[in-house]
């Protein structure tokens, strides 16, 4: 039995707390909803140095990715295996993840098992969601969303993590909470057709 000290997540994740702070900040929202949700999310850290971790409060930050088709034409979704529901790729942030979007884009990589998957380093939007079913202590997720394009036709490998993975069209997408997916969906498509500047 070892005499260490537990691992305490206000220190083992304090670089990811401070990551997610500046990666907030520079989040410009689009719409008064998500304003609010950056600002909750925020405050959330503020109260709870240990907010980034599984280990820490029972709401706390994730990451995800949703994975589209260069085409638009598709995404990829996972179904999960303890929500029995179909979603983008994501889950807790670890100690050993840099930043925000490397967890998210580590979670895209692991359970899409395309290896050389990259989101762009802009957050997509912000969801704030109850837990429903066997999640341990977890209550609320804190998402922070990102958003990959990959070519299209790239095969999927399906992780122990879910039941399936597959391609989904953009205008038939699988039933989900509150229009949870296709909200994602919507915002990442005007994304990829907004113009760069």
């Amino acid at each position: 039995m070892s005499d260490a000290a537990p691992a305490v997540p206000a220190v083992t994740h304090a670089h990811l707390r401070r990551d997610a702070v500046a990666a907030l900040t520079a989040y410009r929202p689009s719409d008064g909803s998500q304003q609010r949700l950056r600002d909750d999310y925020l405050a959330h850290l503020t109260i709870h140095p240990d907010g980034v971790a599984k280990a820490g409060p029972p709401i706390h930050l994730t990451a995800s990715c949703l994975v589209v088709e260069q085409s638009a034409r598709h995404v990829l979704l996972t179904l999960h295996r303890r929500a029995g529901r179909w979603f983008q790729f994501g889950g807790h942030l670890e100690a050993s993840d840099a930043s925000l979007w490397a967890a998210a884009a580590r979670e895209g990589r692991e359970e899409s098992g395309i290896t050389a998957l990259t989101p762009a380093r802009t957050i997509v939007e912000l969801n704030r969601h109850t837990l429903e079913g066997n999640f341990g202590r977890c209550r609320e997720h804190l998402d922070v969303r990102y958003l990959a394009v990959v070519p299209d036709g790239t095969p999927p490998v399906c992780s122990e993590e879910s039941e399936q993975v597959a391609w989904w069209p953009v205008d038939a997408l699988p039933e989900g909470p509150h229009g949870d997916v296709a909200d994602l969906v919507r915002v990442a498509l005007r994304t990829l057709a907004a113009p760069r500047v």
